[in-house]
């Protein structure tokens, strides 16, 4: 998987946005949790849950290094 853009808004939970080649995905960090779905296959989202579970506690550190949490 190829990982064209990683973004973090601010706004609860502790949230990722991936987008990879135009299709996007919303993903809750602490429970890792799907929120949204627009076009990633189901092998590419099970990837993403196994590297956003390997990496949540860094994931949610920089959230609140970011956000000032």
């Amino acid at each position: 998987m190829v990982l064209d853009f990683i973004f973090i808004q601010l706004s609860s939970p502790v949230h990722i946005h991936l987008i990879i080649a135009y299709r996007k995905v919303k993903f809750e960090v602490e429970n890792v949790k799907l929120v949204s779905n627009k076009g990633l296959k189901n092998k590419e989202i099970s990837l993403a849950v196994a590297i956003i579970e390997e990496n949540k506690e860094i994931i949610i550190a920089k959230w609140k290094e970011y956000h000032g949490e």
